[in-house]
């Protein structure tokens, strides 16, 4: 089956046009900045909530919805393209780095409705241009609509308890709230949507607005008459809707605009009601989309797969921006933020390390480190593997800025204390060691990176053989940071500790061919060949390399087995064979259906560091057909499908029937950015060291011919890759001239040219 797009991408590569409403799901886009987060798809489905910094969230959009209201004849469309039976002369949805415009013509009137939320404050914008592409007058109107959530869900059979109505004082649908609890304390507040000087309708009231029958695709608001009916709210469910003139001359076009949000006081509204223009939207949208091509410039990429470079120096890295902010947007999850936040600096490391240092923030000053923060409060979870993640993350960045000093920076926990951040991952590395369980490993409590083994280690015995292995990792890099944040002091301790776990894991965590991925409270083996199901997971293969547990031959050895028991066509199961039946002493994941999430899937996260482990293992050929799994367009191996533009947290395996191929959430994934770190780092091989870049590549064999543009350092680096010569050798060429090894030149503010003959 041929790959269907359902549009194209722009000719500057820095938007996604879809041209067909109809995609196989909602095809969605995200918006962000530090306290507001939003999603749209390409018929105007999503959500927008605001955020404090201990995860208070006000979900002040559940839905959004604009319709154009012809007066004189009384008609109305949306400019979104709803209902999909309605036709349209003309229909795009222009995804772009940070804002979307749907743009629709119908009936002679041409609408391009964007969202984006700006750069700064508790809001999202809306700017609505409107065209009269008839030889005769049209008077029009722009209703905005919003269902909400700040005054509560709804409940059949219940009632919300707030009242509200149109402040024409404020241009304002206000909701005033006492007391909610919001920016870490009890205050009072507005949730609001504001439009220009040119209201003239407005309703409150959701079942004024769209009725008790009726839906956002036909609202009974405009059952009689099209437009607002001017209505109060009080103790049901509310809405926002304002509705705006727009009659327009032949020809003439207009843009009216509005502002939905959260905010302190009366003033605060009224000031940003005068921020609301038209001028100061325009102004701020092309602010917004300059600072996110900025955030992102850090690195760029030329492969024979002109998609992957489309996706890969767009969204790719846009999305890698948002998740080190945001993690996965429903909930703040601390390894999450940590590992994003690792991949972002492989293209913006200064940006990258100011997220870091609020992420220590928030851990406890016994190292540990919680699963999330939301509510008001800080949750463990019973979560035991959060704290490995941040000495990846810092080693990452102090190497690609170069700065030792970085170790030095004090930074608090969440009780007021404060260290350096070297002394943050000493006690982050020296908790987990000490957190032993069954055999001196580590304990897995209530679950490792594999979410649904929460039940496997929570009596306190039960251990994690995949997180003792990455420990080693983690207090190898905290080795190797000691000397610049001059504490070699501590260096024998660890290698001791070091020295005892690699015991440990070879003696409990080995299974004969490769290693198991856990031992439950009870002392029995997950991921074992005496396991009656899952009796092999990917991850503690993968991590065992990343590690360097073994010697390369070792090594090479546990991914044949990886090779002949995991792989399929579709891609590379997180584990085999599937659980049938829940077991109580692993966890929620043996409920998955088989096929699913990570319940025998092709979980993509993994794959993701499996195109890493392929490189430092030098087997190209793997390499290659790694990435074409992953990426939906590429069905060299089977077909599969989704957002052409944005990857994905699995593909559903053969036991789903029908669901085969195709993917799960998009967005709401570390695949996207581990693949961006995987190909920047290990495919193109640039790795950062104190001393400077150094090169040490591993392409697909079909890249005969690639390129890679990476600012390092204040210098630009603009390396070509030519796969000629064969022998496993490797040239490197520095504005011409051979340079001896790998390590390249540097100056400040120097643009060098590299040449690498492989």
């Amino acid at each position: 089956m041929e790959y269907k797009e359902y549009g194209h991408w722009s000719k500057d590569g820095k938007e996604y046009i879809i041209t067909e409403r109809k995609t196989p799901r909602h095809w969605y886009n995200y918006y962000f900045n530090d306290t507001y987060n939003a999603f749209m798809s390409q018929v105007g489905f999503g959500e927008g909530f605001c955020q404090d910094d201990m995860g208070n969230r006000i979900t002040l959009v559940k839905d959004r919805c604009v319709y154009v209201c012809d007066l004189d004849k009384n008609e109305w469309h949306t400019a979104v393209g709803l209902p999909l039976s309605e036709s349209y002369d003309l229909y795009e949805c222009h995804h772009g780095l940070g804002y979307s415009t749907i743009v629709c013509e119908k009936n002679g009137i041409r609408s391009e409705y964007t969202v984006f939320v700006p750069i700064a404050g508790d809001c999202e914008l809306w700017s609505v241009k409107l065209k009269n592409l008839r030889k005769t007058n049209a008077r029009l109107s722009v209703v905005s609509f919003a269902d909400t959530k700040c005054d509560g869900s709804y409940t059949p059979q219940g009632y919300n308890s707030n009242a509200v109505d149109y402040n024409s004082e404020l241009g304002a649908i206000a909701l005033f709230l006492q007391g909610k609890k919001f920016g870490g304390k009890k205050a009072d507040w507005y949730a609001y949507m504001l439009g220009g000087d040119d209201i003239c309708g407005y309703d409150c009231r959701r079942n004024a607005f769209i009725g008790v029958y009726g839906s956002k695709e036909r609202p009974e608001a405009f059952s009689e008459t099209v437009g607002c009916k001017n209505s109060a709210c009080c103790t049901e469910k509310m809405c926002f809707a304002l509705e705006s003139e727009c009659s327009l001359l032949a020809g003439e076009s207009k843009t009216v605009c509005f502002r939905i949000g959260h905010a302190e006081s009366k003033e605060k509204i009224i000031a940003l009601r005068k921020q609301t223009t038209a001028e100061a939207v325009a102004y701020e949208l092309e602010a917004l989309k300059a600072r996110r091509l900025k955030e992102i410039d850090g690195v760029s990429i030329k492969t024979p797969d002109e998609r992957l470079d489309l996706a890969f120096n767009s969204f790719y890295k846009y999305a890698t921006n948002m998740g080190s902010r945001w993690a996965r947007v429903r909930h703040n999850g601390y390894r999450d933020i940590a590992s994003d936040t690792e991949c972002y600096g492989a293209f913006n490391p200064e940006g990258a390390w100011e997220r870091f240092k609020r992420l220590l923030s928030y851990q406890y000053s016994t190292g540990y480190c919680p699963r999330t923060f939301i509510d008001g409060s800080i949750k463990p979870n019973n979560f035991s593997d959060c704290a490995v993640w941040i000495t990846f993350t810092a080693y990452a960045l102090v190497m690609e800025l170069g700065k030792a000093e970085l170790l030095d920076e004090e930074v608090a926990f969440n009780d007021g204390t404060t260290a350096t951040v070297f002394e943050h991952l000493r006690r982050a590395v020296e908790y987990l060691y000490n957190f032993q369980g069954l055999h001196g490993l580590i304990k897995i409590w209530g679950g490792d990176w594999n979410d649904g083994m929460n039940e496997a280690g929570l009596e306190g015995k039960g251990v994690s053989v995949w997180l003792s292995i990455t420990w080693v990792r983690a207090n190898r890099m905290l080795m190797e940071l000691a000397p610049l944040a001059k504490r070699e002091d501590i260096i024998p301790t660890h290698r001791e500790m070091d020295t005892d776990m690699r015991a440990k894991i070879e003696q409990y965590g080995w299974d004969g061919k490769y290693y198991i991925t856990a031992i439950n409270d009870k002392g029995e083996k997950i991921g074992s060949h005496e396991s009656k199901e899952g009796k092999m997971y990917l991850n503690p293969q993968l991590w065992a390399i990343f590690s360097e547990l073994a010697p390369r031959e070792k090594l090479l050895e546990i991914m044949k087995e990886v090779d002949d028991y995991l792989e399929t066509p579709l891609g590379t199961l997180v584990n085999r064979p599937g659980y049938t039946k829940y077991d109580n002493c692993i966890g929620n994941m043996t409920r998955q259906p088989i096929g699913t999430l990570i319940n025998e899937a092709v979980y993509l996260h993994p794959m993701a560091w499996k195109l890493a482990v392929e490189c430092i293992l030098k087997r190209p050929e793997k390499l290659q057909m790694t990435l074409k799994k992953i990426l939906p367009w590429d069905n060299t191996y089977v077909s599969t499908c989704g957002e052409p533009y944005i990857l994905y947290n699995f593909y559903h395996g053969e036991q789903t029937g029908y669901r085969y191929g195709t993917p799960g959430q998009s967005w709401r994934t570390a695949t996207t950015q581990w693949v961006v770190k995987s190909l920047v780092a290990f495919v193109f091989g640039l790795k950062p060291t104190m001393e400077g870049l150094r090169i040490d590549p591993c392409l697909p064999p079909d890249w005969k011919e690639c390129s890679i543009t990476k600012q390092f350092r204040g210098s630009v680096y603009e390396i070509f890759y030519h796969q000629e010569k064969g022998d496993g050798g490797i040239e490197v060429k520095v504005n011409g001239e051979v340079i001896e090894g790998t390590l390249l030149p540097y100056e400040k503010e120097q643009t060098y040219r590299v040449d690498v003959y492989c």
